[in-house]
């Protein structure tokens, strides 16, 4: 009997060369796994008029964990919205976990010794969809200096925080630290001016921290903690913010440790958990296998963590660690020629305890 079910989704652009090279690697280890593939993305809209179909919605209902590529968003297209946004939010996909660590030997490192793990709230704040153009809300009127505010001219975007979001992120995060020994856990806001949604973030933080007695707690500014990121980023262990936030801040930790090509991510919730390198489609450079694999493969390493599959999890990231340091097998982004799939096989030789 199969083990694990897996949602299998190249979406579109490079997405389906990177999960090529994923497959290269998962299948030279003993994963006992059932590979359930869907369509997802531009091209899903493109064909159907929706990006995630309700077939692939079965297909994520179905199985224990979604292993995906990458997606061509295109704004301001008239009813598109982002599958991904939409699948976090219909799965409760609330956590959205991006860890930025530099590898030995991988010249584009900010600094050595920086591991970093984002916490990015991911069903609420400014992703929420509560966006008018032009405005429905007559109270906009109500505040100091818009009294005469035209409702043609003017656009309004809401941050929808509730207090069990705010909590079972925080809670995450916190949790996360006590189980992988990490020292510190540092929230971000801006509470001083966003006092009602950043308010309820930062005072839940400060009450769940009193739970945690052995884990440091600090809590940052978003702005002060950019420039705290690139003045000291080993100082840093757990960040845990906001949606909008978290989409910043962890773009920016990924920058320090080799940009998005280095970047994976995991959304999950309490029942179910989607996987994904954090860059985009690229779809100049779909089919050439040219760009770097190693966030995607990062990525399945991940899922394999939360599947229980620790051991498989550890072979995999032993592999891409040594891989980088040799430095013989890479991609364009750090000065080589070889192709995603050249770097998986290399990948692959280098696993092991």
């Amino acid at each position: 009997m199969t083990k694990h079910k897996v949602a299998w989704l190249p979406g579109d652009g490079v997405g389906n060369d990177v999960m090529e090279a994923a497959k290269i690697v998962l299948d030279s280890t003993s994963f006992d796994v059932e590979y359930v593939p869907g369509e997802i993305g531009w091209e899903c809209w493109e064909k159907y008029g929706d990006p995630l179909p309700p077939a692939t919605i079965e297909i994520l209902r179905e199985t224990d964990a979604c292993l995906f590529g990458a997606i061509t968003s295109k704004p301001g297209v008239k009813g598109y919205k982002s599958p991904i946004v939409r699948a976090r939010q219909l799965f409760q996909l609330y956590a959205n976990v991006r860890p930025c660590k530099a590898y030995k030997g991988n010249p584009l490192n900010y600094r050595d010794g920086i591991d970093i793990v984002v916490f990015r709230e991911n069903t609420e704040g400014l992703y929420s969809g509560l966006d008018f153009y032009p405005p429905l809300i007559p109270e906009i009127r109500a505040i100091p200096g818009l009294e005469n505010a035209d409702p043609d001219n003017s656009a309004v975007s809401i941050r929808y925080f509730t207090r069990k979001g705010c909590q079972r992120i925080i809670r995450a995060a916190f949790e996360y630290a006590v189980k992988h020994n990490r020292k510190s856990v540092t929230s971000i806001t801006k509470a001083n001016v966003i006092r009602a949604t950043c308010g309820m973030f930062l005072d839940e933080a400060k009450k769940i921290a009193e739970e945690y007695p052995t884990i440091e707690y600090w809590d940052a500014n978003i702005d002060a903690m950019t420039m705290w990121l690139i003045k000291n980023p080993e100082n840093y262990d757990v960040l845990v913010t906001s949606n909008m936030f978290g989409d910043i801040i962890s773009d920016e930790a990924a920058q320090l440790v080799g940009g998005l090509g280095f970047a994976a991510s995991g959304s999950m919730g309490d029942d179910y958990a989607l996987f994904e390198p954090t860059h985009g489609s690229a779809p100049k450079y779909a089919g050439m296998y040219k760009v770097n694999p190693t966030a995607m493969l990062l990525s399945t390493k991940l899922m394999l963590d939360y599947l229980g599959e620790t051991e498989t999890a550890n072979m995999i990231e032993n592999g891409i660690a040594r891989t980088i340091e040799e430095g013989k097998v890479k991609t364009y982004d750090l000065g080589g020629s070889n192709t995603s799939l050249e770097v998986a096989e290399e990948v692959v030789k280098n696993m092991g305890p």
